[in-house]
This record gives structure tokens, C-alpha cells and sequence, in this order.
């Protein structure tokens, strides 16, 4: 066999094991990483040969390319859990959120859409608003955001300390994101269900501040937090679509290849998300609720919307071990 025959027959080989250590490395989508060791020894054997049998330096040099990024994603030692959540977060869950770009645009819609209707809605039919919130959750929204309502002291009063408010909003955003997520299992229809709930349910609170209340106390209150409790709740509204169109269309594996497969992409979301809301229970326990001007909370919440935006664009690209 030829120079010319050798790499005729290999080059599929070659281009899709290169295809799949990219997937690694965080420069496309991860396919098959299962199969890397088994092409990794055949394109070191492959390298061997072409090297005995003087086939070029343009080959050989392709194929050592090919060995030692493969090698160094398979022999690569695991660091500490310091080291593993470092890369976790800046690079294997920014690098799966830029991947699953699709879930995000549709999990944001069915989010916000129903969200910015029901506020809106307020000024055109309240009957809407109050049916969804009910009479029990028109007096909390009263006694927090009125008119005449010290929205601290109403906190305060409700949950106590710091601490005691922040595992009251952990305890919420918790069973929020076990809802979002465990909806996908119904082919996705729990978590469609769930994201537009929330966007009704949170966009009605709004609007009936709007109504009764002092919009500027809600505003204030929810600045700080809403980046990390809303983007999260969409973050992890993704990774149940993952699982539900996984379900709806496994393609040509079977579901239940098609669930494993799709749970180890939702798995970097789910956690990634998780960890937003579970920082904007912090937030809103320990910031939120402080006697602090409005307009620090203004900056405060701009600069987190902002720094969110330039994490999910930028931060990990390029970066290998995704």
C-alpha cells in the first residue's frame, strides 16, 4: 500500500477522531467520546507505520497532532475538587450553554413571552392578575411592595434574620428547578409547563404592584438577585428540554440510549443552573432585603445582568477539556 492509498483509506478515521477530541476540547459538540481510546490506538498505530514506511512529513505530523491531543485527554490526570469546579465553571458549563444555544432562545421564550403578557395585562384587565395570584398571595405582595408597606421590616417579620431568609429562597429555588427539570421525563412537557407558569405567575406579581402597590420597592428589592433566579430558571429549563426532546425523537438509538446520552449534556445545566438560583438565594438573604439606597441596587443589578451576558458569550472559549 501507497503513500496515496494509505491515506485514502485512513483519512475518514483520522478527521472523525479529530472531530471528537475538538468535542473535548470544547470546540464542538461531543460525539461519541466513549470512542476516542479505540481510535487513539489505531491512529498511533497508524502513525508508526507511516513513519516506518516514510510516507511524509505532511501524514506524520497530522497523525502526531492527532496522538498527542488524544493523549493528553486521556491520560490527563483529574485534579482536586478545587480544580474540577474551576473548570466547571469556566468552561464546561459556559461551553454547554453555547452548545445548547437552541434550548436557551426557546426556553427564554416560553419564559418571557407569558411573562410580559400577564404584566401587561394588568393595565388592561386586573381580573387576569388576581386570579392567577389568588387572595392569599395579593396580601404578601401588599404587605411587601404597598404603598405604605416597609418592604425590610415586612421581611424581617416573615422570615427573620439573614440566614433564615436565605434557606427560605434556597428551599424555593430548589423545588423550582426539581419541577423545571423533572418536567422533561413527560417529553418535555413538565418543564414547558413549569417555564410558563413561573413567567405568568412572576410577571402577575409585577403587575399588580403596578396596580396597588410602589413598583419602585419591588424593583429595588428583586435588582440584585433577578440575573442569577431568572437566567437560572431558564439554564435549567434547558437541560429538561434536553431530556424531553431526547424522549420526543431519539433518532436512531433507543430512548433509553437517547435519555443517558442527552442527561450527560442537561447534566452540565442542570448544575450550572442549580448553582445560579442557589446564588440568588444568597444574594436575596443577605442583600436584597438590606436598608441600602436604591439606585446602589440599580447599579448593583445592571452589573450582574452584564456580567452574566459577557460569561455566557465569552468566557471558555477555546478553552480545551469541555
Amino acid at each position: 500500500m501507497n503513500r496515496q492509498e494509505f491515506e485514502q483509506r485512513k483519512s475518514a478515521e483520522w478527521s472523525n477522531l479529530d472531530l471528537r477530541i475538538k468535542g473535548l476540547e470544547g470546540r464542538g459538540p461531543a460525539v461519541e467520546p466513549e470512542k476516542i481510546p479505540g481510535m487513539f490506538r489505531r491512529v498511533c498505530h497508524d502513525l508508526a507505520l507511516a513513519q516506518y514506511r516514510m510516507y511524509g512529513s505532511l501524514i506524520c505530523d497530522r497523525l502526531n497532532s492527532l496522538s498527542i491531543r488524544g493523549y493528553r485527554l486521556i491520560h490527563r490526570s483529574k485534579g482536586g475538587f478545587g480544580e474540577c469546579s474551576i473548570q466547571f465553571v469556566f468552561n464546561t458549563f459556559p461551553n454547554s450553554l453555547r452548545r445548547e444555544w437552541k434550548l436557551f432562545v426557546v426556553s427564554s421564550l416560553v419564559f418571557w413571552i407569558p411573562f410580559f403578557l400577564m404584566w401587561w395585562s394588568a393595565s388592561q384587565e386586573i381580573a387576569w392578575v388576581q386570579a392567577i395570584l389568588g387572595p392569599e398571595m395579593m396580601m404578601q405582595v401588599e404587605g411587601m411592595y404597598g404603598k405604605d408597606a416597609d418592604t425590610v421590616e415586612y421581611l424581617r417579620g416573615e422570615h427573620g434574620a439573614n440566614f433564615q431568609m436565605f434557606t427560605h429562597y434556597i428551599k424555593n429555588n430548589v423545588g423550582i428547578d426539581f419541577k423545571l427539570f423533572a418536567g422533561g421525563i413527560l417529553y418535555g412537557i413538565g418543564t414547558l409547563f413549569f417555564l410558563v407558569f413561573n413567567g405568568l405567575y412572576i410577571g402577575a406579581v409585577f403587575g399588580y404592584v403596578d396596580y396597588a402597590g410602589d413598583p419602585e420597592k419591588l424593583l429595588t428589592f428583586v435588582a440584585g438577585h433577578s440575573s442569577f433566579e431568572l437566567l437560572g430558571m431558564i439554564v435549567v429549563g434547558m437541560a429538561g428540554l434536553k431530556v424531553g426532546f431526547a424522549l420526543l425523537a431519539p433518532g436512531r438509538l433507543s430512548r433509553a440510549q437517547s435519555l443517558t446520552q442527552a442527561g450527560r449534556y442537561a447534566l452540565p445545566l442542570l448544575i450550572g443552573g442549580a448553582l445560579m438560583t442557589g446564588l440568588a438565594a444568597v444574594v436575596e438573604g443577605f442583600w436584597s432585603a438590606q436598608a441600602i439606597s436604591g439606585n446602589v441596587k440599580y447599579g448593583v443589578g445592571i452589573f450582574f445582568w452584564v456580567l452574566h451576558l459577557v460569561y455566557f458569550l465569552f468566557v471558555g472559549r477555546g478553552q480545551r477539556g469541555a
